[in-house]
């Protein structure tokens, strides 16, 4: 028995780690829930109102915005289906008698049974809502591929103050069923979008508003789904979806993951350890998080995940992805896919997903046999992908580009990458001979983050601490180096570069970071020491 709990556990943090096929994510975490609730009530009802104000004091906390009435929309939205190309019927039912004799959108090839897409009717044309004009629809991407999309969702509403669920991390994983990789994108949630009930919102609430309204299909995640595939033109098939408290649990059973921190953090954290730590009773102090190569434990990993004194929405989407690949290094070196079968019952019990065990099945083998080199990262880049806009109401929001925003949907769906072809590609070999630990790591992460074949080699032997980064091409190649992408990534200059043409090359291309490396590129406010 013993072992098998510690299998649900660990098991469940597998599926969590999107890249997998995200379809463990939810499972595994709210698993780990069960594992570790206090049967005490009255003890457990004081311990969650007391996080509750934590989570409320933290300088992390999300603002609640106290003006509901977008959330109380009472138009009857009337259901079509769009006509595609690959059309099939649809089974009628009491939310669809009417619109059955419509084709309906059909997602992926024939062989792949996956959940119809019900589309509403288009908003009229040219109408103004919340102070912006109503964006048309987006067109569908191509899919040349077959694809299951599914999309991690993690909530805050069990610390919020009205409960009102608010999807502030989601991450959509596109697992690429013919090549065994896996796309993942991390959507903004301040992105403000039209949403299917009839008015423009932020894209965080969607899920909320479509579990208020009872809405049909799907209640929350069908209205997500709806404004997902209206606003970006993807079709997100399942959801997962999970708590603070699961997410911790999770980190917890797996004994902690190691991340590469690239970019330096601070924040609020709270005074002391154990007890006094999770519910905030002693206050605050303000924590740096260097640069370096960390673990975390639940709680840390959920500090890491949230905090954006110095960051934004964008960073942090990068950071939820980090956790993910985190999360599926640790399980996989556990060995904990395999077991999901046998785990599927118990966690389906506790677990808020609507991936059917057979789907599960299917996708196994991908999970199994998935390595990091095999997903690709994606998010929005600030100012290119959005455009920053302020509402009447004084909300602070974000309006996709409609050209950027479709070229990065296409880029989601279409392998073989760049990414996998240069980590196939030529190798870099990466030493530390700076004055810190392990930053050989953060800057071979930070490489393969990038898509590169890079390795951490540890400090280099017989040398003094180098002052200055530097890079040498061993390959010296007049087409095809690889000097521009390495100097992006870690932030290096053209006078960092030497030259010197080998053929008996262990590596193509050296690094060796020093004293002054810095790759933070993402946006992140340098702290002032």
């Amino acid at each position: 028995m013993r072992l098998i709990a510690r299998g649900l556990g660990c098991a469940s943090t597998v599926i969590l780690a999107g890249a997998l096929l995200a379809l463990a994510a939810a499972l595994l975490w709210t698993g780990i829930q069960i594992a570790t609730m206090d049967s005490r009530d009255g003890v457990l009802a004081s311990t969650t109102e007391a996080r509750r104000a934590a989570y409320r004091a933290t300088a992390t906390a999300i603002n609640v915005d106290h003006d509901r009435t977008s959330l109380q929309a009472g138009i009857s939205i009337v259901l079509l289906q769009q006509k595609t190309e690959n059309m099939t019927p649809e089974p009628s039912s009491p939310e669809t008698t009417a619109a059955a004799d419509l084709p309906v959108h059909t997602p992926a090839p024939e062989d792949i049974s996956l959940p119809k897409l019900l589309v509403p009717r288009d908003p009229a044309e040219g109408i103004w809502l919340m102070g912006t004009p109503v964006p048309s629809r987006a067109p569908e991407t191509v899919r040349a591929h077959k694809l299951i999309n599914i999309i991690l969702l993690g909530s805050d509403e069990e610390y919020s103050d009205d409960s009102f669920i608010r999807t502030d991390t989601m991450i959509v994983l596109s697992i690429n069923v013919e090549t065994g990789t896996v796309s993942m994108l991390s959507l903004p949630r301040d992105l403000f979008v039209y949403i299917p009930h009839g008015n423009m919102g932020r894209l965080n609430t969607a899920f909320g508003i479509g579990e208020n309204l009872q809405w049909e299909p799907g209640r929350g995640f069908g209205l997500l789904r709806q404004t997902i595939f209206y606003n970006f033109g993807i079709n997100v098939h399942y959801y997962a979806r999970v708590d603070f408290s699961g997410f911790e649990s999770v980190i917890d059973r797996l004994g902690g993951v190691n991340i590469a921190v690239d970019c330096a953090y601070r924040d609020y954290y709270p005074v002391g350890a154990g007890d006094a730590r999770k519910t905030g009773e002693n206050g605050y102090r303000w924590r740096t998080l260097p640069v370096g190569y960390h673990t975390f434990d639940g709680f840390d990993a959920l500090w890491y995940a949230r905090t954006r004194k110095y960051s934004d929405d964008f960073d942090r989407g990068r950071r939820h992805q980090l956790l993910v690949r985190a999360i599926w290094r640790k399980a996989r070196s556990l060995g904990l896919a395999s077991t999901l079968p046998q785990l599927w019952p118990e966690l389906t019990d506790t677990v808020e997903t609507d991936i059917p065990f057979d789907q599960m099945l299917r996708l196994l083998p991908v999970a199994i046999n998935l390595e990091l080199d095999d997903v690709e990262n994606f998010t929005f880049k600030k100012n290119y992908h959005t455009t920053a806009w302020t509402t009447p109401d004084g909300w602070s929001v974000l309006l996709p580009n409609r050209e950027e925003v479709a070229r990065l949907m296409q880029a989601l769906y279409t392998p073989p990458s760049k990414h996998q072809l240069s980590l196939a590609g030529p190798s870099i070999a990466v030493y530390n001979a700076s004055n810190q630990e392990n930053w050989d790591i953060v800057a071979s992460e930070r490489l393969r983050w990038e898509g590169y074949n890079a390795v951490a080699l540890g400090a280099l032997t017989g040398s003094d601490v180098f002052a200055s980064n530097q890079l040498t091409d061993y390959a010296a190649a007049e087409k095809g180096s690889l000097v521009p992408g390495i100097l992006r990534a870690l932030n290096m200059k053209d006078e960092q570069v030497r030259r010197e043409a080998r053929a008996d090359r262990e590596f193509d291309y050296e690094v060796v970071i020093g004293d002054d490396y810095e790759s933070c590129t993402f946006g992140v406010l340098p702290i002032d020491s």
